[in-house]
């Protein structure tokens, strides 16, 4: 099974990914992996990418793509993939038609976006590592790392201003893929749940279509 995994961040496509990675038996291909991977192997793209990170820019899509195509081209994906992560644009969805490759199934996964913010603006870490949530996991003690008696803080990216910014540009650049695959007759949609148990089942009726 080739399948592109949608969905806004803190929909939690990361552990839908890893349950049907597991299931079906099939690598779970996040871009900055990737990424990292060529950098480290010191391919030719993986220079070049290299070369803008080390500048502090944005990686161009050309090179993404350019990876990624090496990727899916070798023994590792031969039995299928999962991308998550990519495409994040309508142009991107563009260069992996032209590159020839097969997508089977697009699922995205459905979560308000109220619901992804209290999500993501509960949670709590950590400097040891430990991570929770005010509502769904909370610390003995409030405030307070039930692993070490460190105080626990919240992450920048998980703060409710940047979450709201990252869903905004979730709707404006990567939202629209949704049209384009359902034109497609690719797209399957799941309503996240609160349980993920209860939406990886909703998942795996839905790619047992395919």
């Amino acid at each position: 099974m080739n399948l592109i995994l949608m969905g806004a961040p803190g929909a939690g496509k990361g552990t839908q990914s890893e349950k049907i990675s597991e299931k079906w038996n099939i690598p779970a291909i996040a871009t900055g992996d990737i990424l990292r991977a060529a950098i480290k192997a010191g391919t030719e793209l993986g220079k070049t990418a290299k070369s803008y990170i080390d500048d502090g820019k944005l990686v161009p899509d050309e090179i993404v793509i350019g990876i990624i195509q090496e990727y899916l081209a070798s023994d590792v994906c031969k039995n299928g993939f999962i991308l998550d992560g990519f495409p994040r644009s309508i142009p991107q969805a563009e260069a992996l038609d032209a590159m020839g490759v097969r997508i089977d199934a697009v699922l995205a996964i459905e979560v308000a976006d109220e619901k992804i913010v209290e999500r993501m603006s509960g949670r709590r870490v950590c400097t040891c590592g430990a991570s929770y949530h005010v509502a769904y996991k909370p610390s003995q003690k409030a405030g307070i790392c039930d692993k070490c008696g460190a105080e626990l803080y919240i992450r920048k990216d998980d703060a409710p201003e940047t979450v709201l910014n990252r869903l905004k540009t979730y709707h404006a650049q990567t939202e629209p893929l949704k049209e384009y695959y359902s034109k497609k007759g690719l797209l399957v949609t799941v309503e996240g749940q609160e349980e993920v148990a209860d939406t990886t089942r909703l998942v795996f009726e839905a790619l047992s279509r395919f």
